[in-house]
């Protein structure tokens, strides 16, 4: 581990960004090497700067964190990336950790809690919530109930070719209260809230044939 750790910070909240920025810089072992305010700054960011910690916000404009997360993964092998978002559904903690993130924390994170995550997150540690690693484990113990039907997939992929509820229903040869039924479904197995989302998530987890 570096003597002092470099860290990007990458949130679209300039308020946020400079809180950030004035806690990490209270500990002296922590030097803060740039803010970002979106995944493409922060890329950019990451391949000038060399940092050893990226701290990454989630629903950011254009390129989000958890795409960012999966470029710097992929693109520098050195940074680790430490996710600090006010998300803790299961479809945004998969898709970070998927995407090669080493921690997972929420905005409501005491700040002593935070700077011991970056110290952490350079060593290569995993750094977790509480409440993320109690779903993550809970996602582990139970993933048949985050597995969709044959019917559910058949919807599903119905709606990714731009189908309404009344054309999946007569596609299908089912009543259209029935595919809403089967959609409020899917939503809650992918822990998303639209249709759009439902689709992206379940390509992302190759669940569809298409």
């Amino acid at each position: 581990m570096p003597e002092r750790i470099r860290v990007v910070i990458a949130d679209d909240h300039p308020i946020v960004r400079a809180g950030l920025a004035g806690l990490l810089n209270t500990s002296d072992g922590i030097d803060v090497a740039g803010q970002a305010g979106d995944g493409q700054e922060a890329l950019r960011m990451v391949a000038e700067l060399e940092p050893d910690v990226v701290l990454m916000d989630l629903r950011m404009p254009g390129l989000d964190g958890a795409s960012a997360t999966a470029r710097i993964h992929s693109d520098h092998p050195n940074p680790k990336v430490l996710v600090l978002t006010t998300y803790d559904g299961d479809a945004d903690i998969m898709r970070s950790v998927e995407a090669g993130a080493v921690g997972y924390l929420l905005k409501d994170t005491a700040g002593e809690t935070i700077i011991e995550a970056v110290f952490a997150a350079a060593r290569g540690e995993t750094v977790l919530a509480p409440a993320v690693a109690a779903k993550l484990v809970s996602r582990m113990r139970m993933p048949e109930q985050r597995s969709l039907s044959a019917r559910e997939v058949e919807v599903l992929e119905a709606v990714s070719t731009g189908l309404s509820n009344s054309e999946i229903a007569a596609r299908l040869f089912i009543a259209e209260a029935t595919v809403k039924t089967h959609l409020l479904r899917i939503f809650a197995k992918l822990d998303v809230e639209d249709r759009t989302r439902a689709v992206v998530v379940a390509m992302e987890r190759r669940l569809l044939r298409r």
